[in-house]
């Protein structure tokens, strides 16, 4: 379990870390801590690594904790926020950024550990998947895709409430997502996601949301064998 603790004060870091070490080491659980002493440092960092969970300080220097929360929720809507903070008026804005929960300095460390332990109750988070985009990085479980559309030599990924440019090939994309069982090339621009299907007619696919996609001749009983075999 990779979890980032952000705070511009180190003795805070520090004892944080040291309440999640002996947590993960009470519940037998590998566990890998780094600091952070401010909200950019954690931003330089998160363009090359992914965490699993996110203690972050409110007030700090030019770039708040609020404000990094709310960057973060632009490209990653699933990270757990752990807010810590030395004041409860923050706490209205946590709703907008779907925070885990809220911990009011001096942190006592039985409260994280109840924290944490309800975090691990639930469903085990889906492996993100990383896709450049023009912005920076997307972050995405293979569930939520419905397809990736093929667009000159990058491609289009469209999820439940977007489309969006993704700077990889179709060849890229098949890479990432062509093992798993749920995907299946139905045309020569078109990896979908069959989980996401509600019919196959003679020529083409119909979604969840009743959009259309072409299924060529040649693909088309490739897909059905594997819609098949998926929901046997």
């Amino acid at each position: 379990m990779r979890i980032a603790v952000c705070d511009d004060e180190q003795a805070q870091c520090a004892l944080l870390s040291g309440y999640l070490k002996e947590w993960a080491k009470e519940r037998r659980i590998a566990s890998e801590i780094s600091c952070f002493y401010s909200a950019e440092s954690f931003l330089f960092s998160w363009e090359e690594e992914t965490f699993d969970l996110l203690l972050l300080d409110i007030e700090m220097g030019s770039l708040s904790g609020m404000e990094l929360a709310k960057k973060i929720r632009l490209q990653d809507e699933d990270i757990p926020v752990l807010f810590i903070t030395g004041y409860d008026r923050y706490m209205a804005q946590g709703y907008e950024v779907s925070a885990l929960h809220y911990l009011l300095k001096p942190v006592r460390r039985e409260k994280l550990c109840e924290v944490l332990d309800g975090l691990m109750r639930k469903k085990k988070p889906e492996e993100k998947l990383v896709f450049p985009t023009a912005e920076g990085r997307l972050l995405l479980a293979a569930s939520q895709i419905w397809y990736v559309e093929a667009m000159g030599h990058d491609c289009v990924l469209r999820t439940e409430k977007d489309r969006g440019e993704i700077r990889m090939s179709m060849g890229e994309a098949l890479g990432i997502l062509g093992g798993r069982r749920e995907f299946v090339q139905c045309h020569r621009s078109y990896l979908i996601n069959l989980q996401h299907i509600s019919a196959i007619v003679k020529g083409e696919i119909v979604l969840d949301d009743g959009e259309r996609i072409p299924v060529s001749r040649r693909m088309y009983r490739e897909v059905n064998e594997a819609f098949i075999r998926l929901y046997r």
